[in-house]
C-alpha cells in the first residue's frame, strides 16, 4: 500500500502548520490551480514525489521555450521546480505509474481548456502510450490525475465549464486504475464520498486528500 495525498484548487492553510508532516504521504498529486510556490512548498518539505497537472487557471506550460529542453540545460521548465509535470504523460513515481491529464472544458480563450472532441484524442493518445509500453507489473496504471472530473460524476446542476469530460469515462474503462483524483469540482465544505467505478476509486482532491493504493 502506498499512502498518497491528493490537492487540488484550493490552497489549505492547514498545510503551514504541523499537520503536513502528520500526513506522512509517500507521493503527492495535484490536480490543478494551486500556486506553483504552494505546490514547491510541499514537495520541499515533505521531500517525496510530487505529480501535478495544470489546471485551467494555471499559466501555459507548453510555452515555445519547452521545445529547446532537448537542446540546451539552461532554458528552466516552466512548472513548479521540484515537480513532476504528467500532462499527457506516464510517470513512474514510488513503485506506482501514474497517468495525467491537466485542463477543463473549453469556456472561454485561454490556456489548459479543451473541447469534449480534443480531450477525447488527448486522452486516445495517452491510452495508446499505456498500450505500448505495459508496466512489468503488467498492470497499465495505478493512477490517473486529472483537472476536470470524469463525466459521470457531473452533476446536472453545474455550470458548462465545470461539466466533465466524456473521454474520462471511457479511459478508465480500458485501463481501470486503481484510483483517479481529480479537481474542479468545488465541494464548499460539503464531504464528498469516494465513489467507485469498477475497482477504481474516484476521488475529489479539493481541497486536499489522503488514501491508499
Amino acid at each position: 500500500m502506498t499512502r498518497i495525498l491528493a490537492v487540488a484548487d484550493e490552497v489549505d492553510e492547514g498545510m503551514y502548520g504541523e499537520r503536513l508532516p502528520r500526513l506522512a504521504p509517500e507521493v503527492v498529486v495535484a490536480c490543478g490551480d494551486l500556486p506553483f510556490d504552494y505546490l514547491e512548498y510541499l514537495v520541499s518539505r515533505l521531500d517525496v514525489p510530487l505529480v501535478y497537472v495544470p489546471g485551467n487557471h494555471d499559466p501555459d506550460l507548453h510555452a515555445p521555450s519547452r521545445t529547446w529542453t532537448a537542446l540546451s540545460h539552461d532554458v528552466e521548465d516552466p512548472g513548479p521546480p521540484g515537480c513532476i509535470n504528467a500532462d499527457g504523460r506516464v510517470v513512474a513515481v514510488a513503485g506506482l505509474r501514474v497517468a495525467g491529464l491537466g485542463g477543463s472544458v473549453r469556456y472561454r480563450p485561454g490556456p489548459n481548456q479543451y473541447t469534449q472532441a480534443e480531450m477525447r484524442w488527448r486522452a486516445l493518445r495517452l491510452e495508446l502510450r499505456l498500450r505500448v509500453r505495459p508496466a512489468r507489473s503488467g498492470r497499465r496504471l495505478d493512477i490517473l490525475i486529472t483537472h476536470a472530473p470524469p463525466d459521470m460524476v457531473d452533476r446536472p446542476d453545474t455550470d458548462p465549464a465545470h461539466h466533465g469530460f466524456k473521454a474520462f469515462d471511457r479511459l478508465l474503462r480500458h485501463t481501470s486504475p486503481r484510483a483517479h483524483v481529480y479537481g474542479h469540482v468545488h465541494p464548499y465544505g460539503v464531504a464528498q464520498p469516494v465513489r467507485k467505478l469498477g475497482s477504481t476509486q474516484l476521488v475529489n482532491a479539493v481541497p486536499y486528500r489522503v488514501f491508499d493504493v
